[in-house]
């Protein structure tokens, strides 16, 4: 099946919300992986998504901010807090791209159970924050619970650079997503999200010391990453599941 080019808007408008938020001062960390070192983490009814034969593991820590049900508006305390996601790239058989979830670590107890119970989504309790400096932004992460704790650790720092004008056809692939697939009360689904375009900025990544990529089930990283970006964050809008 020919998979449509990567585009930067919204493929397919969200009309009536299930949930709403705000991502942001997010950095994208990713490194190229072989398709079939992945393959077996994906639900059934998916593949890798790939571009030129490679497909990618990100690591994505983030602020969530404004958390709500329908279309808002969001939760100001409860729906915002510090986030790290570890993610794969997926297309399932009707030609949908999306995102899958290895792991997901939260700074907030609610919206960690909320999401477990809700969509099925691998998310865990954390202590988390976020600080930056001028163009420096660190972002920490490590799992509360001891010892399940040991190599759930993440930190990174990161130095903001100048904004893209026009992102490459992989910077495009690693950050144009319009929903995530999951496996959902035994079927796969595909959640379909919308927002602008994404603001992009060059990074360079000072420091990292990570081992929620290992943690997640993936194999070792050979060495730094290949791409490094940073977005001052978008609002985004979650339509209805449908079946992939």
């Amino acid at each position: 099946m020919e998979i449509e080019p990567i585009t930067l808007s919204t493929p397919r408008p969200v009309r009536r919300p299930t949930l709403v938020q705000r991502w942001d001062e997010l950095t994208f960390l990713h490194w190229p992986v072989e398709p079939e070192h992945v393959a077996p983490l994906l639900p059934a009814g998916t593949r890798p998504d790939t571009l030129d034969g490679v497909t990618y593991v990100g690591l994505v820590p983030f602020r969530m901010r404004g958390v709500g049900f329908g279309p808002g508006p969001g939760l100001r305390y409860l729906g915002t807090f510090c986030e790290t996601n570890v993610r794969l790239y997926s297309v399932d058989g009707q030609g949908r791209r999306g995102v899958v979830f290895r792991s997901l670590d939260a700074a907030r107890l609610l919206p960690v159970l909320v999401g477990r119970l809700t969509v099925r989504l691998p998310y865990r309790w954390s202590a988390m924050r976020l600080c930056r400096e001028s163009d420096v932004i660190t972002y920490s992460c490590g799992l509360r619970r001891r010892p399940a704790a040991r190599g759930r650790r993440s930190r990174a720092v990161v130095r903001i650079g100048g904004a893209i004008a026009e992102p490459t056809r992989l910077e495009r692939f690693l950050t144009a997503r319009w929903g995530l697939h999951v496996s959902w009360h035994g079927r796969t689904v595909h959640l379909p999200n919308d927002h602008a375009p994404w603001p992009l900025h060059r990074a360079e990544l000072l420091e990292l010391d990570d081992g929620l990529l290992t943690t997640a089930g993936l194999p070792p990283m050979p060495g730094p990453p290949v791409s490094v970006l940073y977005s001052p964050g978008v609002a985004v809008r979650f339509g209805t599941p449908r079946r992939a």
